[in-house]
């Protein structure tokens, strides 16, 4: 009851005390700063790469190239391809039990290089030729028999009936006898289907089977092989390039062309358009052309990558594959300034404004003398507002 008789009244707060503090205006100043920190923030993380974002641009590389691939008229890419070809296998069914030859042996036309087991093939062919053997002898006593019995009733002490019975037996023999021989026929060709030969004269690019692995003609089972060693004629080596559809009309018959393989670029092979495949690839629009070496050595093989270069006229090809090998940059690359040439070099994502000396132009490529490397990357097309040492991205 005291309690609630209190004078509420004498219930106040003095400011004067000592003890109090106000917290409003501290309050305010944390929330201002806080919020000058999210700005700054946002300012460092999404305004400031809008300003310092790197400029995208196209690269390019300079590459050590034959002025016959830049002087054509038009290039492609293909590969070395083998005109016979084959992948040897056996018409018969079997375990292999001999192999002649490995890869890059060459073979002749026939030649045994492998054979299956045949001990029950052999077996077949001896009960073939007995089965003959025991017919010709049948046979014989069939012919006596049956000439016996024409003397008999000619002198009329034998029967019709014995005759006919006679001649039928003779003639079932003689039919026989031709069975057997088309038995024996079937048991060596069997045979025959264990030896596996070379069908032309080539070299053995692959090893597809081992001693002791079963041979099938269809290869029925996942345990088997069909092919025994894949064969190729290496005097039919030829190079098939895709050609745009665009292109091919500027392709023709016996044109003069220049093959470099990739595996070898510093070498040059006379070449001409051996065949247009008369038919296009609807999915990558374009016509394949076989390109026939005048000659080759030793070092062009299958499925070797190639370049062709397709040539107006003979002359043209004399003209520029005397040139040699360059190092050339795109055209486009070359910036002119105060008389001089320069490039912008690529390097850890930045360029490198770098002063180059040119030399003669090639279509749409320019040789470089100096101030550059085989390699080295640079923008090709570089835009007016590109600066040295500025950060690039390389457009994909």
């Amino acid at each position: 009851m005291e309690a609630n008789k209190a004078d509420l009244n004498a219930l106040k707060i003095n400011r004067n005390d000592n003890n109090y503090k106000p917290t409003s205006g501290k309050v305010k100043i944390l929330f201002y700063i806080s919020g000058l920190i999210v700005f700054a923030l946002i300012v460092i993380f999404f305004v400031l790469p809008l300003f310092n974002r790197p400029l995208e641009v196209k690269a390019a590389t300079a590459v050590m190239t034959s002025a016959s691939q830049t002087g054509a008229i038009l290039n492609a890419s293909g590969y070395v391809v083998a005109q016979r070809k084959a992948a040897v296998a056996s018409k018969g069914m079997g375990r292999l039990v001999y192999l002649g030859v490995m890869e890059g042996d060459k073979v002749h036309n026939n030649q045994i290089i492998a054979r299956l087991e045949d001990n029950d093939v052999k077996a077949q062919l001896e009960q073939a030729k007995a089965s003959l053997r025991v017919a010709e002898a049948d046979s014989k006593d069939a012919e006596n028999q049956y000439n016996r019995q024409k003397r008999l009733v000619a002198s009329q002490s034998g029967t019709q009936a014995d005759l006919e019975s006679a001649e039928a037996r003779y003639y079932r023999v003689k039919a026989s006898i031709e069975v057997a021989k088309a038995q024996v026929t079937g048991a060596e060709v069997s045979l025959e289907n264990t030896l596996i030969r070379a069908p032309f004269d080539g070299t053995v690019l692959t090893k597809n089977a081992d001693v002791g692995e079963v041979v099938a003609p269809l290869a029925a089972s996942v345990s088997s092989k069909s092919a025994v060693v894949t064969i190729a004629d290496m005097a039919s080596l030829q190079v098939e390039a895709d050609v745009a559809e665009a292109n091919i009309d500027r392709i023709v018959l016996n044109q003069e062309c220049d093959i470099t393989l990739d595996a070898y670029p510093d070498h040059h092979y006379a070449a001409y358009v051996a065949k247009i495949v008369p038919t296009a690839d609807r999915s990558k629009a374009t016509v394949m052309v076989k390109i026939g070496f005048r000659s080759y050595d030793s070092k062009v093989l299958p499925e070797m990558s190639a370049k062709v270069a397709f040539f107006g006229d003979k002359q043209e090809k004399n003209a520029i594959t005397d040139q040699g090998q360059k190092l050339t940059i795109p055209v486009t690359a070359i910036v002119k300034k105060n008389g001089k040439s320069f490039v912008f070099k690529i390097v850890n994502e930045q360029v490198q404004e770098t002063e180059i000396q040119t030399g003669n132009s090639f279509g749409s490529y320019t040789e470089v003398k100096s101030g550059l490397l085989p390699g080295e990357k640079i923008v090709d097309g570089p835009p007016a507002t590109i600066q040295n040492n500025q950060k690039i991205k390389i457009k994909e």
